[in-house]
Order: C-alpha cells, then sequence, then structure tokens
C-alpha cells in the first residue's frame, strides 16, 4: 500500500472525505519525524516504536579495491514493530 492507498483506507474507515484524510495523515506523519528528528522517539503501543540509535565509527573494507576505509560515526531510525505485526 502507499500513501494514497492509505488515505483511501482511512478515509473510508473514518468516513471523511480523502482531503480531510490526507490532511491527518500529513500531520501526523511530520509530528512523527519531527519527534524522531529531535531525539524523542516515537511509541505507539502494538503499532511500532521508532527510536534514534547512534552507530559508532568503524573500518570497512572496499570490495572492488580492498582497501580499508573509515566508515563516520552516525545516527540511524530503527523501527521495532508492535504486536499487532505478528503474523
Amino acid at each position: 500500500m502507499n500513501k494514497s492507498g492509505l488515505i483511501e483506507a482511512v478515509a473510508a474507515k473514518a468516513q471523511v472525505s480523502k482531503a480531510e484524510a490526507a490532511k491527518v495523515i500529513d500531520a501526523a506523519l511530520e509530528a512523527a519525524v519531527e519527534a524522531v528528528k529531535k531525539g524523542e522517539g516515537l511509541q505507539l503501543i502494538g503499532f511500532a516504536n521508532i527510536s534514534v540509535a547512534e552507530k559508532p565509527a568503524r573500518k570497512a573494507k572496499n570490495p572492488r579495491t580492498g582497501a580499508v576505509i573509515n566508515v563516520p560515526a552516525r545516527k540511524v531510525v530503527k523501527i521495532k514493530p508492535g504486536a499487532k505485526f505478528a503474523l
């Protein structure tokens, strides 16, 4: 499902117009991104936990040349699915 499919599904379940559903989804996604960027993370019980993790600097090998390169430390987004995703 893509974003437009999600908008259609939400509009149908909430019995609102697609435009209203799109506004709500856009606002929710924007708030989620802002929270994660601030380092707060996002916890939706039963759905998912979204957090920021720091990966330390490391050494890696270029597979083509075999040269050792330094990979700098960085932040990554971690998503852990909740119980509702149990198949």
